[in-house]
């Protein structure tokens, strides 16, 4: 029996706007389990981009932001040096059977200086990953 490609959803989350968004995107489908994580990115030796306790905090935010819209959806946190990499540990440890994102947008340049998340997510993972579309009011 072929695997149900939304049978768990792991899905990436940055701050609470960003969280709120990519759970409105996700509620208009059927899934039958979601985990929102989020990475803290560590800075492997030289300092982290953020204070730990800040991070931490941020996270907190965007799963709050994550369940006003999915209540009943599970979250990790995560620490990485690489966010990309992060996500894909979590997947792996849920067994999940497909990544769901919610593109963040920015222009070329800011895509170019952060490394291009979301064409990593898409390139290097070794599941299905789902773009989830924009909403009409973003």
């Amino acid at each position: 029996m072929p695997e149900s490609l939304t049978g768990h959803l792991v899905v990436p989350v940055d701050d609470a706007e960003d969280a709120h968004a990519t759970a409105t995107a996700l509620q208009a489908y059927a899934v039958e389990k979601v985990t929102a994580v989020h990475v803290v990115e560590k800075g492997g030796g030289s300092l982290d981009t953020i204070p730990l306790e800040q991070a931490e905090q941020r996270a907190e935010e965007a799963f709050e932001a994550f369940r006003e819209v999915i209540p009943d959806a599970n979250t990790e946190l995560t620490y990485h040096t690489d966010v990309v990499e992060g996500v894909f540990e979590v997947a792996t440890d849920r067994e999940a059977t497909a990544i769901a994102f919610h593109p963040r947008g920015g222009g070329r340049l800011t895509q170019f200086l952060s490394g291009d998340t979301a064409l990593r997510l898409i390139t290097e993972s070794d599941r299905p990953v789902i773009a989830l579309p924009e909403q009409p009011d973003e």
